[in-house]
C-alpha cells in the first residue's frame, strides 16, 4: 500500500512546487515591470504582437519560468525530505517519548516567552529580526532545561497528583489509613521497590528462570530494561537460524512470564544513552545501582563485574549447582568414558545432571563403561566439576 501511496505523493508535491514556483513568479513580475528601462518597453511594443498585454505576456512568462523551476527540482526537494525525515527518524529512536514530550513543553514555553519580550520591538525596523532571534533562541534554550530538569518538574507536581489520587482512593477504597491508601496496598508496593531484580538477556534465553518463577521461589518485581527487550528482538531478527530460534524462545519466555501469577513484570523505559553506557551489561550494572535492584544472570562474566561493583547477582548457575545432588568424597559412580580430558591420561564422563567427571587414568577406557570412586570437586559459578579414579570396568 505504501509503494502504492508514494507515487501520489510525489505527484502532489510537484504539483505543490509548480503552483508555489508560479505564484513566486507573479509576484516577481509584479515587483519587476515597473523597474524596466523604457527602451525594453519600446522593444517590446515593436516585437510583440499589439492585440497581446505586454504586462500580462510578462507575467506569465515569469509564472512559467518559475512554475517550470519548481517542476525540475521537485525531485530533489523530495529526496532532500525523506533523507531529512530519515535521519530525524534514526536520531529519535535512542530517544524516550518522555524526553521527546519534556523537550517539546519545554520549546513551547519558550516560544511563548519569546513572542512575549518581542511584542515592545515589532514597530521597530529591526523588530522583526529580534522577534527570530528570541524565538530560536528561548526555544532552545526551554527545550534543553525542561529536559534536563524533568526529573524536578515533577517532584513540583507530584504533591498535586498525590493529593488527586489520595481523594480517588478516599471515595472508591473500603478501607484506608491515614494516608489514603490501604496498609495492604503499602506493604506490596514496598515489597515490589524492596525485591526488584533485574532480567538479563542470558537468564531469559536461558529459560530456566521461567521454571523456577513458576515454582513460586521468585518474589518482588522482575524490571526488563527496554534496552534488553531491544537485545532480544535483535537476537529473535537475526539472519542465523540458531540466534533467531534462541531470540523467539526468549520473547516467548518474557510472554510466559507476565502470565504467572503473582509474578510482576514491569518494563522500565532507560535506554543505554540515558544511562550514559554503550553495551548492555554496564547499562544492567548502572541501572542496578540505580534503582538498588538485584541482577538475574546466567552470564559469567557480568557476574564477576556485577559483583566487583557490590551488586548483589542472582546466578541460575548457581541455583542449578546447588539443587545437584551432592557427591562426597569416597563414593562410588558408574560413568560411560565418553573423551578424553586436557591433561595426559584423563578420561572425561558426565554424570545424568550434565555434571563433568574427570577421571584419571581414564585415557585407556573410553567407550566403556567403569566404576568411579569420587576424589574431590571443584565448584564454581559455570558449573561443578567432579574428579575420581577408576576402581574397575564394568563389563557386559
Amino acid at each position: 500500500m505504501s509503494e502504492g501511496f508514494g507515487p501520489v505523493i510525489r505527484t502532489l508535491f510537484r504539483g505543490l512546487l509548480v503552483l508555489l514556483g508560479g505564484m513566486a513568479g507573479f509576484q516577481i513580475a509584479q515587483i519587476v515591470i515597473p523597474e524596466i528601462p523604457h527602451e525594453w518597453v519600446l522593444w517590446a511594443r515593436n516585437t510583440i504582437p499589439s492585440w497581446i498585454p505586454k504586462q500580462v505576456f510578462f507575467s506569465l512568462c515569469c509564472i512559467v519560468f518559475f512554475g517550470g523551476i519548481g517542476f525540475i527540482f521537485a525531485p530533489l526537494f523530495t529526496r532532500s525530505l525523506a533523507a531529512l525525515g530519515a535521519l530525524f527518524e534514526n536520531h529519535l529512536k535512542n530517544f524516550k517519548w518522555q524526553d521527546i514530550t519534556s523537550a517539546t513543553l519545554g520549546m513551547i514555553v519558550g516560544l511563548l516567552i519569546a513572542n512575549l519580550l518581542a511584542l515592545p520591538f515589532s514597530n521597530l525596523p529591526f523588530g522583526s529580526y529580534i522577534a527570530v532571534f528570541l524565538n530560536v533562541t528561548l526555544a532552545y534554550v526551554g527545550a534543553r532545561i525542561v529536559l534536563k530538569r524533568q526529573n524536578d518538574i515533577k517532584g513540583v507536581f507530584a504533591p498535586i497528583i498525590g493529593l488527586k489520587e489520595k481523594v480517588l482512593r478516599r471515595g472508591s477504597g473500603p478501607a484506608v489509613d491515614n494516608e489514603g491508601i490501604s496498609e495492604g496496598d503499602a506493604a506490596e508496593d514496598e515489597d515490589l521497590q524492596l525485591n526488584r531484580k533485574l532480567l538479563d538477556t542470558s537468564v531469559i534465553i536461558d529459560g530456566r528462570i521461567l521454571d523456577v518463577a513458576k515454582t513460586g521461589f521468585l518474589e518482588g518485581s522482575l524490571v526488563l530494561p527496554r534496552f534488553v527487550l531491544l537485545e532480544l528482538q535483535a537476537v529473535a531478527d537475526s539472519t542465523d537460524p540458531a540466534r533467531r530460534t534462541r531470540g523467539r524462545r526468549g520473547l516467548d519466555v518474557v510472554n510466559e512470564l507476565q502470565k504467572i501469577p503473582g509474578i510482576h513484570v514491569e518494563i522500565v523505559e532507560f535506554s543505554l544513552k540515558h544511562l550514559r553506557v554503550e553495551s548492555v551489561d554496564s547499562g544492567l550494572t548502572a541501572m542496578a545501582q540505580k534503582l538498588n535492584a538485584q541482577i538475574l544472570t546466567t552470564d559469567y562474566n557480568l557476574n564477576k563485574i556485577a559483583q566487583i561493583q557490590g551488586i548483589r547477582v542472582l546466578n541460575v548457575n548457581d541455583l542449578a549447582n546447588a539443587l545437584k545432588p551432592m557427591l562426597l568424597p569416597g563414593e562410588s559412580i558408574v560413568i560411560d568414558v565418553i573423551r578424553e580430558g586436557k591433561e595426559p591420561h584423563q578420561g572425561v564422563g558426565y554424570l545424568d545432571d550434565g555434571t563433568m567427571l574427570v577421571i584419571e587414568d581414564g585415557e585407556n577406557y573410553l567407550g566403556r563403561r567403569v566404576e568411579v570412586v569420587v576424589t574431590s570437586m571443584l565448584q564454581t559459578s559455570a558449573g561443578r566439576m567432579v574428579f575420581g579414579r577408576i576402581r574397575r570396568e564394568i563389563r557386559a
